[in-house]
């Protein structure tokens, strides 16, 4: 495994970007994917087994870049995942949950379902419903980027679902959500704005780029 030498100059910095929640060695995202180069390319020739095993192990590590290094190695390996290795990411998702996990940890699961759209139903429905608001947060967000494939009845109905929570990562994923489909369709997100009561923040988040249009 790598083993990161500490750069102190950047630790209190980082840590207070993340809200003091984790330790941090102080190796900024450009150095530390210069730093793992070596190991991204040797993990292509890994077994699932094995990228699953050091997946964990670096996630379980203490210092926070050690959970980046986890995500970077599935993301590396997405196309060559299966149902089974995204079943072990997603149930990382609660563990050291704050917004730089979750929402990587979502990148990878959602290109995962975009590659393979047949298990789109077995994935999705473990976040609907979710009594921990960071597992919907990857539901809201799951189809960032489908555009026309979007599922729209699931979109609708996550989003329906947390209509009212009052959490600030929620309400920022629903716009996040209605902001991005609206590249695709304009009309839908305006209408669908205007027939729901959202939240400002998610109004507002839903409708950032669409001013100028």
């Amino acid at each position: 495994m790598i083993d990161f030498e500490a750069d102190n100059k950047n630790v209190e910095k980082m840590e207070a970007y993340m809200k003091n929640r984790f330790v941090f060695l102080g190796i900024r995202a450009p150095d530390r994917r210069k730093l793992i180069q070596g190991l991204m390319k040797e993990s292509k020739a890994w077994s699932l087994e094995e990228l699953t095993l050091q997946i964990l192990a670096y996630y379980s590590r203490n210092e926070r870049e050690y959970q980046y290094v986890a995500i970077d190695l599935a993301q590396k390996n997405v196309k060559r995942l299966t149902v089974n290795e995204v079943q072990v990411l997603i149930d990382l998702i609660p563990i050291k949950a704050w917004w730089d996990s979750v929402d990587s940890l979502r990148k990878v699961i959602s290109d995962f379902v975009k590659l393979h759209p047949e298990y789109f139903s077995l994935i999705s429905q473990q976040f609907e419903g979710h009594e921990d608001f960071w597992m919907r947060r990857v539901g809201i967000n799951l189809q960032l980027g489908y555009r026309e494939a979007t599922n729209l009845a699931y979109l609708t109905k996550m989003i329906m679902n947390d209509q009212t929570t009052d959490e600030f990562f929620i309400q920022k994923a629903i716009g996040w959500s209605l902001r991005e489909y609206a590249k695709t369709d304009m009309g839908w997100v305006k209408t669908f704005i205007k027939r729901h009561d959202l939240s400002k923040l998610a109004v507002r988040e839903g409708l950032k780029h669409l001013a100028t249009k």
